[in-house]
């Protein structure tokens, strides 16, 4: 069977705009199908902070594999070996935050990329082929050029370093998590303010001069995304489910109790 293809990640090398759908609540199979006809490009299943076990994490990634939306996984900064279990299990892609030096990006490759490039292990026939996959060899191959691993930069030292982490082999993406940044930088919750447009604009640099995608997460104004999306963020967490529920929700029940 042949590989399912990521679509987020042809879409970012193209440098076409790829929009995630944050997942902390649902559990459903239709999660996927959801997204995608919110056109949608990939699932942000979260177990930073949602509530998902690596059990619940790994069956919205199976669902979504038919789909075409991708499955992403983020997974705690500390718990990289669950972010190993999501890939052999359907995601296409970890997020891992708190990536503040090239050191430490470089634990990130060395735990999500086969050999030569890292040392993660074969376990098996992986979702993502079906279960039916080639000779190892190709498969392995295959799967470092499919799979997509992103550095979250969280932190003034992320942003000093984001060059060197940007140059590591095997990273595709710097996801710049606006909130924690901001928090960190003194100003929380200013996503707009001067010193995170700064961090934007370098981040952004570091990319373009790595070949590597810059993403955004923490911006949900139309505004400051649009600023950010022009200053080359393709790589884009456009809302979360209880977001988007509470938005629609309110829209509605506005719309009929306006009626009396």
């Amino acid at each position: 069977m042949a590989l399912v293809e990521n679509v987020t990640k042809r879409k970012l090398k193209a440098n076409e705009l790829a929009l995630g759908f944050g997942v902390h609540h649902l559990r459903t199979s239709a999660t996927a199908t959801l997204a995608a006809a919110a056109d949608h490009d990939w699932l942000f299943i979260d177990m930073e902070h949602g509530a998902f076990s690596v059990h619940e994490a790994t069956q919205l990634c199976l669902a979504a594999l038919p789909t075409g939306v991708t499955p992403i996984v983020r997974c705690c900064a500390d718990a990289l070996d669950e972010g190993t279990r999501a890939l052999d299990n359907g995601a296409l892609g970890v997020v891992v935050p708190h990536v503040d030096t090239a050191e430490r990006a470089k634990q990130l490759v060395k735990a999500f990329r086969y050999p030569p490039i890292g040392t993660r292990s074969w376990g098996g026939p992986p979702a993502a082929y079906g279960f039916q996959p080639p000779g190892n060899d190709e498969a392995q191959a295959a799967l470092n050029d499919a799979v997509l691993v992103v550095a979250m930069i969280e932190s003034p030292e992320a942003v000093h370093n984001a060059n060197a982490i940007a140059a590591v082999e095997g990273i595709d993406a710097l996801l710049i998590g606006t909130s924690d940044l901001t928090a960190e930088m003194g100003i929380s919750g200013q996503i707009g303010h001067p010193r995170v447009v700064e961090a934007y604009e370098a981040v952004a640099a570091a990319c373009r001069a790595n070949g590597k995608a810059l993403g955004m997460g923490g911006v949900y104004d139309k505004e400051n995304a649009s600023r950010y999306i022009k200053l080359g963020a393709r790589f884009v967490l456009s809302g979360s489910d209880h977001n988007y529920l509470l938005a629609g929700a309110r829209a509605r029940s506005e719309t009929l109790r306006q009626v009396l």
